[in-house]
């Protein structure tokens, strides 16, 4: 049986916001039916808490520092094998849809066509989505003035009391998730049997949260359980080592309420086209011979410590991501697995089930086979810039930086929240030193390296792709400058 692949990624989704995760507020009906329907791992965890980083080795199965991806605006090396090209050498049609985050926007990693929605960087001057968004004479207001600095300088004073949790500035046909997902349906619509690969890129629930009408209205953030971890305010440690993208400080916890609920919404929006794709495949009799992975890039503090997005310590509601696999014709349906695992896994592990070989230098495991990863003790993560290192175990966690003054040490047995610091603790010098040495044997920590960027890397051939062009990107750039000079719409109450 010749299978399927619909790999939906989600951008800075925390691992507990689901229902299948045991979330008690959020909606996500279709996304828990996929979990249903397959294996749920809880123990799951991203490479480096960035977007491209990320992004880079769950297409390689490698490392960031294998893979030279190391921030928001970096190449893979030319070379570099991806489970796309190996599944489209296998004879796969493959595609994909929405935030991708490449440097060049259409770089060739293995997908014949890609639809991209971008947020970052000058992809949202290059890309499908924001090409249309001006045909109809529009601007996504919000997200630029979260995501540029010349818009974030000058943003008006509610979108900094709201923390960026504003209802969208742009109609439900019009927001990045409607469009994704319209795509993403239609494209999956188009299989004719099996051999189809494709990747579903959301841009949501990242910041800014900015779900649109109605889905902005619901959640009561009221009546929202704030998740665990949540302190009155900022521990020195964290606020030392990163003030915020919005000032923790500042954070209180109505507004936390306020952008739980957006967020919240984000996620249900999402999971509503899933179970649209879900419908599609159902429809065309294609679902038990699909694989379905649903999984993210990194997590959110969403209150934790008194935080909010990322850019801080490796905690674990920044570090775990949610990883769900469907399998073909219901194998280990229903399974929950503890297993330390992370999405240098995907890669093995769909090459595994289509019958490829898996290439000896990727360094994931293939999940496929129940208890694949029962010999893994520990996963390793690292944050951008060498800022600082991960090992982590079940029950201990190690966060190596450069500044042994800002190291930290956690039994997780009987700290899960991560608060009390035992680096210093000579009572766990032994514990501290082993994993240290297992960290620096896997970071090479002495051994800096500098993320590749190549602008001129090889896109892929499409019409829609368009060729490198200076001029194409300023006119873009001045249009939405124009857009985002006309008047505030009401809601920004300044």
């Amino acid at each position: 049986m010749e299978l399927n692949i619909l790999l939906i990624h989600a951008d800075q989704h925390r691992f507990d916001c689901l229902g299948a995760y045991g979330n008690p507020d959020v909606r996500t009906p279709n996304i828990d039916a996929v979990a249903a329907d397959g294996v749920r791992y809880t123990e799951s965890f991203c490479p480096l808490p960035i977007c491209t980083p990320s992004r880079y080795s769950l297409l390689t199965g490698l490392y960031v520092r294998q893979h030279l991806g190391g921030t928001n605006r970096c190449t893979l090396p030319a070379g570099l094998e991806t489970f796309p090209r190996l599944l489209r050498e296998a004879g796969y049609s493959t595609a994909a849809v929405g935030k991708m985050h490449f440097t060049p926007t259409y770089l060739d990693v293995g997908f014949d066509e890609m639809r991209l929605a971008e947020q970052d960087g000058e992809g949202r001057y290059d890309d499908d989505y924001h090409r249309w968004l001006r045909e109809e004479g529009l601007c996504d207001r919000l997200d630029l003035m979260d995501q540029v600095r010349e818009y974030r300088d000058a943003a008006p004073p509610e979108y900094w009391r709201a923390f960026g949790a504003i209802e969208s500035d742009l109609d439900e046909a019009h927001h990045s998730t409607t469009w994704i997902g319209d795509r993403a349906v239609e494209a999956v619509d188009r299989w004719a049997g099996g051999g189809n690969l494709l990747m579903v890129g959301f841009i949501k629930p990242h910041h800014p949260f900015d779900p649109p009408a109605p889905w902005s209205g619901m959640y009561d953030a009221d009546a929202l359980t704030v998740l665990p971890g949540w302190l009155d305010e900022p521990m020195p440690r964290d606020l030392a080592f990163s003030r915020g993208y919005f000032p923790h400080a500042d954070l209180t916890e109505q507004a936390l309420r306020r952008a739980m609920a957006h967020y919240y919404a984000t996620i249900s929006q999402i999971d509503h086209h899933v179970g649209r794709l879900i419908d599609v495949l159902k429809r065309r009799g294609l679902y038990d011979r699909t694989i379905i992975v649903y999984t993210g890039d990194h997590g959110d503090y969403l209150g934790f410590h008194h935080m909010l997005l990322k850019g801080n310590y490796l905690y674990d509601p920044l570090a775990k991501v949610p990883l769900i696999v469907k399998l073909p014709a219901g194998r280990r349906a229903g399974e929950v697995s503890g297993e330390l695992v992370s999405n240098v896994d995907v890669a093995p592990t769909l090459l595994s089930l289509c019958g490829c070989d898996v290439p000896a230098a990727m360094q994931g495991i293939d999940l496929s086979a129940e208890g694949a990863a029962a010999g893994r003790d520990a996963v390793f993560a690292e944050d951008w810039g060498g800022r600082q290192y991960m090992a982590r175990t079940r029950d201990r966690k190690l966060l190596l930086c450069p500044d042994d003054r800002q190291s930290q040490y956690f039994d997780l047995a009987a700290d899960p929240l991560e608060m009390t610091n035992l680096y210093a603790d000579p009572a766990r010098r032994s514990e501290i030193d082993e994993l240290r040495s297992r960290l620096l044997r896997w970071a090479l920590f002495d051994r800096p390296y500098v993320a590749h960027v190549d602008e001129a890397a090889g896109t892929i051939d499409a019409d829609n792709a368009p060729p490198p062009d200076d001029a194409r990107v300023r006119d873009a750039a001045d249009y939405y400058r124009r857009k985002m000079n006309e008047p505030l719409c009401p809601r920004f109450d300044t």
